[in-house]
């Protein structure tokens, strides 16, 4: 049995191992026994996308739990970080998000969230996976029945509408929202109608197998063909869980999590709301965003990959906006997880604030160009060890000082060495590139 909990909880293919029906039913009691440990009675609040597979993995789920004593009721079909939210407010020990995210509808997975809804920590995951490995107990057998569901959506909905309040809601925009089919359909159109805004939605009809598909962040060219043919004012497209949001300008140009976290950070700090003038992105925002920061007097903090990081790091500097280029952003005098809904509504607050419209916020960022160049190679030498790499190394890192970006890593998952570059002039950093590539190959070696 390998591992069950990857960087973003349980995934897989829907009716195969660890989605497979005994799987999740044991990872339910097993969940149920954990946390148990603690306390006497152990509640749990579980929300899902709209995969056809959902239904059956929460029921499971449920008998598992069941089984340990302790309940799981559902708000059904809700945004990932509506769980976040609701799971501490509602008095429930933990949160329990069957979603696959941006996956196709055959995948899906189990997120878990502590009762203060943050993301399961790597000890208790690792506490969960030795109770399912351990033999001396079993689930017993029966059918899986319903699962109580309560709707929290009017909760939810009416946190998201604390972020533009009155005052600085523009009833004469025109916003089109693409939903992807998933969770966000259950919540989005309703929260726009409050706004009074009108409103287009696209990839607002589930059918269990349709979730992502040719629609929402990922795939963004539908929403800004519709956006610039209807002369909309702009389009936010959510992915398959809610936990993200991509924007489109009116002319239809991409407005990613770099320029989204420029504008309300520049906002924010106007407005004094930003904590210790700095935010947190990661090692894939681009170097346009510190410099553009920077130029605005906000620093920036640099994490790995993954909203869990992003996370951590505002938790340990105390600040209040970090997030990935992908979508991902994190506002936590809201959340302290990544909401699409609250990203696009703090959007819409930075525009009414400061007058602008999201062209020529988005305008503030000038995207450097990025050169990524992959050598194959036999062994994972660190390269500060080879003298003649580590200088070639040093000596790029000191001609982009300031003014670019070197990332030299290898991949997680197959034998390649990874170097990134980001700088003013592209013909430049493929130079620079290859002379460190041409140092590992000359001193390290390469894969046959």
């Amino acid at each position: 049995m390998g591992r069950l909990f990857g960087t973003d909880g349980v995934r897989g293919k829907a009716g195969e191992y660890p989605l497979d029906p005994a799987t999740v039913r044991r990872l339910g009691a097993a969940l149920a026994r954990a946390l148990r440990e603690g306390e006497g009675t152990v509640r749990f609040l579980a929300g899902r996308d709209t995969r056809e597979s959902g239904g059956w993995i929460e029921r499971e789920l449920a008998f598992g739990i069941r089984s340990q004593r302790g309940i799981l009721s559902t708000a059904g079909v809700i945004p990932t970080p509506a769980i976040a939210y609701l799971t501490p407010r509602m008095g429930y020990t933990a949160g329990v998000v069957i979603s696959a995210s941006h996956n196709p509808f055959e995948d899906n997975g189990i997120k878990v969230f502590s009762g203060a809804g943050a993301k399961f920590t790597e000890a208790l995951e690792q506490r969960v996976e030795e109770i399912v490995a351990d033999g001396s107990w079993a689930v017993p057998d029966g059918d899986a029945g319903a699962v109580e569901e309560i709707d929290y959506r009017s909760a939810y909905v009416g946190h998201l509408l604390e972020i533009l309040p009155p005052a600085l809601r523009r009833q004469e925009m025109r916003v089109v929202i693409d939903c992807a089919n998933g969770a966000t359909t259950t919540v989005a159109p309703r929260v726009f109608a409050e706004l009074e805004l009108e409103t287009r939605c696209i990839g607002c009809s589930p059918d269990g197998r349709n979730i992502n598909l040719r629609c929402g962040s990922t795939a963004p060219e539908g929403l800004a063909a519709t956006v610039v043919s209807g002369q909309y004012d702009l389009g936010i497209a959510y992915d398959g869980d809610g936990d993200r949001a991509i924007l489109v300008d009116a002319r239809g140009r991409i407005v990613d999590g770099d320029a989204v976290m420029l504008m309300c950070a520049k906002q924010m700090k106007a407005e004094g709301r930003l904590n210790g003038d700095a935010i947190v992105a990661t090692v894939m925002s681009n170097i346009g965003l510190e410099i553009a920061l920077r130029e605005g007097g906000i620093g920036l903090v640099r994490c790995q990959v993954g909203d869990k990081y992003v996370m951590e790091e505002m938790l340990r500097r105390g600040l209040v906006l970090g997030g990935e280029q992908s979508g991902h952003v994190i506002f936590s005098d809201y959340l302290f997880t990544g909401d699409g809904l609250a990203t696009s509504l703090n959007v819409l607050r930075t525009m009414a604030a400061s007058g602008r419209s999201l062209a020529d916020l988005a305008s503030d960022l000038t995207t450097y160009p990025q050169v990524l160049m992959n050598l194959r190679v036999q062994q994972k030498v660190d390269l500060k060890t080879i003298p003649e790499v580590a200088a070639v190394i040093a000596r790029v890192e000191q001609r982009l000082d300031g003014q670019g970006r070197l990332l030299v890593r290898y991949s997680g998952t197959e034998p390649l060495l990874r170097v990134m570059l980001e700088g003013r002039d592209e013909a430049e950093i493929r130079t620079l590139g290859q002379e460190i590539i041409d140092a590992v190959r000359e001193h390290v070696g390469t894969a046959v």
